[in-house]
């Protein structure tokens, strides 16, 4: 029996419609769910099969990308204002339902839609992808929230600053308490800072290119951009900011490979090794991480200008495979290898500088990608402190006395930053390394707010960059 024989008898049935740019979003959210991809990897396909497809145009991406990644980072309070509007535990809910319900959220509460067509479209989301009976639920869920507006639920559904200020700011800014835990140690401040970098985490991040030198200025590169596509960078030299819209993929530097997509604190870290200032050689350069490419592509750029030889290691070969492309028409030489920087197959005390760009739980790129957020867990760190002081200690063994290391991360929790350094410094868990701090902070000039150094800590809500962390370290025997 078909759907509308089962129907009431004088009960037309109404087939559901389709919305490709809802349908698209709902799609990214399962694939982030189910696979554990990155919405970053995953929407771009998605979105140019749309196109190809004629079913989208610019204004049906820009929609589709900001439900995908505004629902994506909204969605810790998202679940908490749900759980206030259903009458079973969330965990019961099945995981598409969740997703058709936060999108709903989001257009109601995050965004300038009208409250009838937020709810009308979302039902019909629901209609398509759930049926109609889920629909139902979704509907009468969705008319609940769209009661009251953003600020009213988060006041009601988030408990008082004064009861508990971590979980507070977990639902008011949608982060996990332990990662509200964790940046707010790392910080050492009080409540503005933390409140102003979560808020910045929350905030879609700028796109930012890198004009790499020898091959192309970044006055250049804007020149072919024009005023109304392109800003200078705040810090960096080579950095040129994308308005907003604009898409990298349409540029032909970046098609070239003369330029690149690269956050600005990952220019700034790649600049302060590269001018950190060294005694004898300055030869042989080495970025022992350096999947996907980004920093290995400035650093061998800047390694040509100097007549210096970049080594470009990485363990994993699909990622070497990307460093592979990132450094392709560099005019130096270099050489790309899969290798595994904990059990090198260089010759210790060869190279002048190194980069290791360690493995971490990328806290310090939750603009970039919100998912990690609800991913991660305090166990992680675990599982990457060994890892970390391996590379660090061993990058040390690889550089010449009087040669400088670079450690970075993209993360700012002091167990992947400061108490690696200091654990590998004070032989906690292995031999004290020969080394000592040089001061990063001379070397990004022009960068405010470093703190009181030798290593520096950028932060997206001062510095408009990833959350990076460098220190620099002189082998001194």
């Amino acid at each position: 029996m078909n759907e509308q024989a089962r129907r009431r008898p004088g009960k037309s049935y109404r087939r559901p419609k389709k919305d490709p740019v809802r349908i698209l979003a709902f799609e990214a959210l399962r694939a982030v769910d189910e696979r554990a991809a990155y919405a970053n990897l995953v929407l771009p396909p998605l979105l140019k099969k749309a196109r190809e497809a004629g079913d989208f145009d610019t204004r049906d991406a820009a929609l589709a990308t900001e439900l995908v990644y505004g629902t994506l980072r909204r969605q810790g309070t998202y679940d908490a204002i749900i759980s206030a509007c259903i009458d079973r535990p969330l965990r019961q809910v099945d995981p598409p339902v969740l997703d058709v319900l936060a999108l709903g959220a989001h257009q109601l509460l995050g965004t300038r839609i009208p409250t009838h067509a937020a709810v009308s479209a979302s039902v019909e989301l629901a209609r398509v992808v759930l049926g109609d009976g889920r629909a139902k639920f979704v509907n009468a869920v969705l008319r609940k929230i769209s009661r009251d507006d953003l600020d009213t639920w988060v006041e009601r559904v988030a408990p008082p600053y004064d009861e508990d200020a971590e979980d507070h700011l977990a639902v008011v800014h949608s982060h996990p308490r332990w990662v509200v835990s964790a940046l707010w140690d790392a910080l050492g401040g009080g409540r503005g800072g933390i409140e102003d970098l979560l808020e910045a985490d929350n905030e879609r991040p700028e796109v930012t290119l890198v004009a790499r030198p020898g091959r192309i200025s970044a006055d250049d590169l804007l020149d072919t951009l024009g005023e109304e596509s392109g800003l200078p960078g705040r810090w960096s030299p080579y950095a040129v900011r994308l308005t907003e819209g604009g898409e990298p993929g349409a540029i032909d530097a970046v098609r070239e490979g003369r330029a690149g997509v690269q956050d600005e604190g990952s220019q700034l870290v790649a600049l302060a090794l590269a001018n950190a200032p060294l005694e004898g050689t300055d030869e042989r350069w080495l970025d022992g991480c350096a999947g996907p490419g980004g920093k290995a592509a400035l650093l061998a750029a800047l390694a040509a200008e100097r007549g210096a030889h970049l080594l470009a290691a990485e363990k994993q070969p699909h990622r070497a495979r990307l460093v592979e492309r990132a450094l392709a028409g560099n005019p130096g030489p270099y050489q790309v290898i899969t290798a595994d920087g904990t059990r090198p197959p260089w010759r210790p005390g060869v190279f002048d500088r190194v980069l290791v760009d360690v493995p971490c739980t990328g806290l310090g790129a939750l603009r970039r990608r919100p998912e990690a957020r609800w991913r991660r867990r305090p166990e992680d760190l675990e599982g990457f402190a060994p890892l970390q002081r391996s590379l660090l200690r061993e990058a040390l063994k690889a550089v010449r006395v009087g040669g400088v290391v670079g450690y970075a991360t993209c993360s700012p929790h002091l167990a992947e930053t400061r108490t690696v350094v200091d654990d590998v410094l004070k032989g906690r868990g292995g031999p004290a390394a020969e080394a000592e701090w040089v001061d990063a902070r001379p070397l990004m000039p022009g960068v405010s707010a470093l703190g009181d150094g030798p290593d520096v800590q950028l932060w997206p809500h001062v510095h408009g960059t990833d959350a990076m962390y460098l220190a620099l370290l002189r082998r001194t025997a």
